[in-house]
């Protein structure tokens, strides 16, 4: 695999940076929820869930002589620990995901934005070139028109509206 190009390198660290400041900008509660949504997610996770789990059944179920129940079937006391645990863990989560919905978000607005200016470039060199080929008389390419509409500004509201009455759904 090639060396990415100079300009390619520079965005790529202009990308980490704002990923790594995104990451210190957290708060300690998000720095928590982020803790443990990534171990709750592990294979580590499971397995000591599973291996706890295993080890309450046998205790509880009598299975181990050496060990007295202290919960025994239904298991009540299991139940309740894995539903509070349930709650706690999913809170954890949503704010985990709550947050990577936010930069995200911004990331979405940060490309619109290039996407914006990517356009009003684009539209702009292809006015050039059609000036260009206007005064090289090739009138072929001038009055083409799908360069002619092309080289025309376009109206990001217009488009955004046109866009929201033809989707289904409405």
């Amino acid at each position: 695999m090639t060396e990415p190009s100079r300009h390619t390198r520079a965005h790529i660290d202009s990308i980490v940076k704002q990923e790594e400041e995104a990451l210190e900008r957290r708060s300690s509660s998000e720095r928590l929820a982020d803790s443990v949504g990534i171990f709750a997610g592990s294979l580590t996770f499971v397995v000591l869930h599973l291996g706890l789990v295993i080890a309450w059944l046998l205790v509880n179920s009598g299975q181990l002589s050496s060990l007295r129940p202290f919960d025994p079937w239904p298991f009540s006391l299991l139940g309740v620990i894995v539903a509070v645990e349930a709650v706690i863990l999913s809170s954890f989560i949503l704010m985990r995901q709550n947050r990577m919905m936010r930069r995200g978000e911004r990331r979405d607005h940060l490309n619109l934005q290039v996407d914006l200016l990517a356009e009003k470039e684009i539209t702009t060199v292809l006015r050039m070139v059609r000036a260009i080929c206007g005064h090289m008389g090739l009138e072929s390419i001038t009055a083409d028109k799908d360069i002619r509409e092309l080289s025309q500004d376009t109206s990001i509201e217009s488009l955004s509206q046109t866009l929201e009455d033809s989707l289904p759904g409405k």
